[in-house]
């Protein structure tokens, strides 16, 4: 076992160092000029979205005709959101940012904030494709890469290696981190058994995922603002407690991203590998997993899905895990041996006392059930993509509560090898798609700005499309 982890390792590297990081930085960047940093000057459009209000204050046609649809299609942009950020915020919030200041130093946390930053534009071209090219269901809308690839590429046999792809790293391989970081925390907070926890975790997971995609929206709705905020408004007080500390950790943070502190060479790599790494593991952008999500939302034009998408990269890396990294930073114990939710959970005892350790244990619950629901939820759009069988899905979801058990049983560096293999071949694949598409995405944007700048709240039709005999099923 320790062998087959020392190669996953050995691969993980070459991977990362070589194709990964140099693809992510490269569409970031390009995305970024292409769309004008759309991620910056539409900010307040974002806002006005996910309040589901149009941009003039009034309803268009499109979201008129949406109301007297069949109540099935009625997923809203903000649940379509929910659904993405519940697997956006999750333990790679607080497990995963630790483990990056861990092994990559503070300075992993300004090349996470770099990523977020120039990420988001990614973020936004997926998931407008994914809005562009989604399909009708009996329950709702469904798409995501496996289907642009097909519909918009005409690659169906690369849809087909997506899906696989992204059903190992969330079904399964990202699962058990969620699991693993969960029961950590929970075994050592009550001290208990983590393979009864491991499960617990299990029916309460079934009990979520048998019900479909509608009641996975509401749950996400309903827990994932909860928990952030709650996690957020902790982060502040924390902040407010150590105001004086603030300047200090910014400059440790700048001069360990530039290796200025360290003596090793090496160290800026590790910091800029770490960053990404756990970056991309949090916000997702340009994975493939959020356009998933982003499909299944009834809006009146794919790039309002698209701002709300890199709405989501901000709130999770720029807010959530910046509250993190703070936590750990201030307290002094980034160094001191601790990883993963320990260290994070230690980090906040050492503010606010032993219920810091009782919050961290909350917070990690919610955090990591919500995010096993909305991994659970990726995976089965993909099964779906592959094979169309209602019994497929049914065994995948037992194959779920099984992953979350095994998962209680791993370490965590175990845990992370598999997941950052599976997430770098999916990033990958779906990168390689979203480059090819992206004249579409941008063709969208130019439309949608020429409607806002009429007074107009933009709505899309298919024959607005240069290509109007494109395959797009959902904008007639």
């Amino acid at each position: 076992m320790a062998e087959t982890f020392r190669i996953l390792n050995t691969l993980n590297d070459y991977l990362w160092t070589y194709v990964v990081i140099i693809l992510l930085v490269f569409c970031a960047v390009y995305f970024t000029v292409r769309v004008r940093g759309v991620q910056f000057r539409l900010l307040g459009d974002m806002w006005k979205v996910i309040a589901d209000r149009p941009v003039s204050g009034k309803k268009s046609k499109t979201e008129i005709k949406d109301e007297a649809e069949d109540e099935l299609k009625k997923i809203g942009s903000f649940q379509a959101f929910a659904v993405s950020l519940s697997s956006r915020v999750g333990t790679g919030n607080l497990a995963g940012v630790a483990s990056a200041i861990f092994i990559g130093g503070p300075g992993a946390v300004f090349w996470m904030w770099i990523m977020a930053l120039f990420g988001a534009a990614t973020a936004f071209v997926e998931a407008t494709l994914a809005q562009l090219y989604k399909r009708r269901g009996k329950e709702s809308f469904y798409g995501g890469p496996a289907y642009y690839m097909q519909h918009g590429l005409h690659r169906k046999w690369m849809g087909i290696l997506f899906a696989v792809l992204i059903t190992i790293t969330f079904g399964i391989a990202n699962q058990i981190v969620q699991s693993n970081t969960l029961c950590d925390a929970l075994g050592d907070a009550f001290s208990i058994d983590k393979r009864w926890i491991g499960i617990g975790l299990c029916l309460a997971t079934i009990a979520i995922i048998f019900g479909g995609i509608r009641r996975i929206s509401h749950f996400a709705s309903i827990v994932v603002p909860f928990m952030a905020i709650g996690y957020v408004t902790l982060g502040v007080i924390v902040i407010c407690m150590n105001i004086t500390q603030i300047p200090a950790m910014l400059s440790l943070i700048v001069k360990s991203a530039f290796g200025i502190e360290q003596a090793a060479g090496g160290a800026v790599g590790i910091a800029i590998m770490q960053g990404v790494k756990r970056g991309l593991f949090s916000n997702e952008a340009g994975e493939g997993s959020a356009p998933n999500a982003a499909a299944v939302a009834s809006t009146s034009h794919p790039v309002k899905q698209g701002l709300l998408q890199s709405l989501g990269v901000f709130t999770d890396t720029i807010v959530v895990c910046t509250c993190t990294a703070f936590i750990i930073l201030l307290s002094g114990l980034y160094d001191s041996g601790y990883d993963g939710v320990l260290l994070t959970k230690y980090a906040l005892e050492s503010h606010i006392g032993a219920s810091g350790g009782f919050f961290i244990t909350a917070a990690i619950f919610l955090f990591a059930y919500s995010t096993i629901i909305g991994n659970y939820f990726y995976a089965e759009t993909n099964i779906r993509f592959i094979t169309g069988r209602k019994s497929a899905v049914n065994a995948f979801r037992i194959v779920t509560g099984l992953t979350v058990i095994a998962g209680s049983m791993m370490t965590l560096q175990q845990a992370w090898s598999i997941v950052d293999i599976a997430m770098g071949l999916m990033t990958i694949v779906n990168l390689a798609a979203i480059i090819q598409l992206a004249p579409k995405a941008f063709a969208l944007l130019d439309n949608y700005m020429s409607q806002r700048h009429e007074g107009r709240d933009p709505e899309f039709h298919k024959s607005m499309m240069p290509d109007s005999e494109a395959d797009i099923e959902c904008w007639e």
